[in-house]
């Protein structure tokens, strides 16, 4: 089969594998759509700034290079192994890619799994990934697509969990305003999230203007914070009291500051992107409004079944920011995701 395999840094291939088969508890998918995300970047880009799964095998899941990449993929069920009942031959679903975590250490008991230093990942530092035309899973690792769910809206349940989660991380209720900071994929996904969730006062903040047309495709409220007064669209949006919670999807430090100005006092601002370069703020804004700082990374196996649910509801729309590539363009594909050209993927594997 064919697949693409990292062997280092720069360096993707498109090569030949055997195929996998199922064991005990798993299942073999034929992968339909794998998406690229940030994170694919930095193992492209920054092999070196992780951890495992490099010179030297996964401590957890024994997974070094090559490696096929792709952790935001779909796929159709063509085998099952000895004793999975709750998954049949046909069924279509989205891959929760989490693989392993250690299970002792503080994150792991405070169940904050992906946060845990040993986490092993489909598609990054554990055997199997998306950009394959097969790979196996364990079963419980399927989440099964309803009817109204075709396979391409499902290789985008990963990362739009991502969003998901990170609406949650705010807090914010229903009826509450926001500003994301970003409109890449991760921010395309909170803005749906935010809606899907019952908050309509969004405002949607991104310097790129091929990025704010998408949003302003979709309806959302957008500016530019270079060459626009951010404060005034803020201040229009709530009657001048700030925002609720702003989602900082950018990994830029600039989105950082300016969205911890547009906090309300008490508001909360989520760190939800990577970062390439430290930055530097006043943190006595925070303690004169008592606003907050958290992080954001990954999702619950509950946000992803909402995330599907949503979908199944009708709250994601992918027109405008969703394109296909084949599976052959993965290198290019990268490049222009590094550029941030366009919003959103997809490699046709199927």
């Amino acid at each position: 089969m064919k697949a693409a395999r990292f062997h280092g840094r720069e360096d993707l291939r498109i090569e030949e594998v055997p195929e996998p088969a199922p064991g005990p508890g798993q299942v073999k998918l034929r992968n339909a759509y794998a998406g690229i995300c940030g994170s694919d970047l930095h193992f492209y880009f920054y092999p070196e700034s992780l951890p495992f799964g490099l010179d030297e095998p996964h401590p957890l899941t024994g997974a070094t290079l090559p490696q096929v990449l792709g952790h935001e993929f779909s796929g159709t069920v063509v085998e099952v192994g000895e004793g999975v009942h709750d998954v049949k031959v046909g069924d279509r679903g989205a891959v929760y890619p989490l693989a392993v975590s250690c299970g002792t250490c503080a994150a792991c008991r405070k169940g904050l799994c992906f946060s845990c230093r040993l986490m092993g990942s489909l598609g990054s530092n554990a055997e199997g990934g998306g950009l394959a035309e097969f790979t196996v899973c364990d079963a419980s690792k399927l989440h099964v697509l309803p009817d109204g769910v075709d396979l391409r809206t499902g290789a985008l349940v990963e990362p739009m969990a991502v969003g998901w989660h990170a609406v949650a991380r705010s807090g914010v209720e229903p009826g509450g305003t926001a500003l994301v900071a970003g409109a890449g994929p991760i921010g395309i996904g909170t803005w749906f999230a935010l809606r899907a969730q019952g908050v309509d006062r969004v405002l949607v903040s991104e310097p790129s203007a091929d990025r704010r047309a998408i949003m302003a495709g979709l309806g959302a409220r957008v500016v530019d914070p270079v060459n626009e007064d951010l404060a005034a669209a803020v201040a229009e949006l709530t009657d001048g009291r700030g925002v609720d919670v702003v989602v900082e999807a950018a990994g830029a430090g600039a989105a950082v500051g300016s969205g911890l100005a547009a906090l309300v006092p008490g508001g909360r601002l989520v760190v939800a992107s990577l970062h390439e370069h430290p930055m530097e703020f006043q943190p006595t804004s925070l303690m004169m409004g008592e606003t907050e700082i958290v992080g954001a990374v990954g999702y619950r196996p509950e946000e992803f079944d909402a995330v599907i649910a949503a979908m199944a509801d009708g709250f994601y729309d992918t027109t405008g920011w969703v394109r296909e590539l084949p599976l052959e363009d993965v290198v290019g594909a990268l490049h222009s995701l590094r550029a941030g050209l366009g919003g959103k993927t997809l490699l046709k594997v199927a």
